[in-house]
């Protein structure tokens, strides 16, 4: 849609945000994500535009959120643009700065930090795009937030380990990335369950969600900490870096869970190597984004919080979500919205 109406309101926005944060080149995404927006701004006529800038593409579960979202903007008739933070909240402002310039209707947003994002909330406000966040929620107001308690689910893994450990013990706690809200909830919620007991907890450095780093950590962790009992990881690609330490050293004993039903943790939970997870669905996610960004451009009204819902998966239950096919097991539950 023409869009030439918003500029002068947010062209002194955009000029600052020039300034303020370092230009740079959006690469093609990773092979296995959806195939990179063209930058040349496309004619879409009358056609509903959504942006969407994610926060990376390095991880398994922000490129199945992606690649669903994607499939349902095509659904829907919808061009869909995004673009790739690649972690970096500079460049974050600045892929958002390109999208208001390329005449999107609304923005589907998965902050790097939440507060690092508002020059790009004001420039949006100037120009008249509402924000629909998805996963990792925001400090300033949006029209509406797509996720899940990500509390509750560290919450529901707390009081499962706590029920195998009782009030003795000692866990390492595989952690997420720096200040995000995403962590800070997991972790929250995951630790809640432990309070007055005699467990204690280690915490181990920030290693971003990325299975490769969570290796080296755990690998100095378990060195340090010899009797560990139980790894808690704040997603399951690092919490399986753990398995694969554990096994190569021949450890045996040590229970091990985390976040977000990777299918290959699903599987684990089956064979016996891995103790529980919980289901955090990213294409039900990415799917669910789209369709409220889609009414918020609409014009419709929306709840400002759209709860996506999750569940433990443990031995009990896990056979029931075991699908070789997925990535990330499949949880849709009917929501109102």
């Amino acid at each position: 849609m023409n869009k030439m109406t918003h500029w002068m309101a947010v062209v002194l926005v955009l000029a600052a945000l020039v300034l303020s944060a370092c230009a740079a080149t959006v690469p093609a995404a990773p092979a296995q994500a959806p195939a990179a927006a063209p930058e040349a701004a496309a004619d879409t006529g009358d056609k509903m535009v959504i942006g969407f800038s994610q926060v990376t593409l390095d991880s398994p579960f922000y490129v199945e959120l992606m690649k669903a979202a994607e499939a349902e903007a095509a659904a829907q008739g919808i061009e869909f643009i995004y673009v790739d933070a690649q972690g970096d909240i500079a460049k974050q402002n600045n892929d958002i700065q390109d999208l208001i310039t390329r005449g999107i209707d609304v923005l589907i947003l998965n902050a790097v930090n939440p507060e690092g994002v508002v020059p790009s909330v004001n420039a949006l406000d100037a120009a008249g795009i509402p924000i629909v966040t998805v996963d990792r929620p925001i400090t300033p107001k949006v029209a509406s937030h797509v996720g899940r308690d990500n509390k509750i689910m560290g919450g529901l893994i707390g009081e499962y380990a706590k029920g195998m450990l009782g009030d003795s013990g000692k866990i390492i706690e595989l952690q997420g990335d720096a200040g995000g809200a995403v962590m800070m909830a997991r972790r929250d919620g995951f630790e809640e369950a432990f309070a007055g007991s005699g467990v204690q907890i280690v915490q181990g450095p920030y290693d971003e969600y990325i299975r490769s780093n969570a290796v080296a950590s755990f690998q100095d962790l378990l060195q340090a900490n010899p009797d560990v009992t139980l790894v808690y990881g704040h997603n399951d690609d690092m919490a399986l870096g753990a398995v694969q330490v554990l096994e190569s050293q021949g450890v045996e004993g040590i229970k091990v869970m985390g976040v977000d039903c990777l299918m290959e943790a699903v599987q684990a939970i089956v064979d016996g190597r891995y103790d529980a997870t919980t289901a955090n669905d990213p294409q039900f996610l990415g799917t669910l984004a789209v369709r409220v960004a889609a009414k918020v451009a609409a014009g419709e009204q929306v709840p400002e919080y759209v709860d996506a819902g999750s569940i433990l998966i443990t031995k009990d239950n896990a056979a029931e979500f075991l699908n070789p096919d997925l990535v990330f097991c499949a949880y849709a539950p009917e929501i109102e919205y």
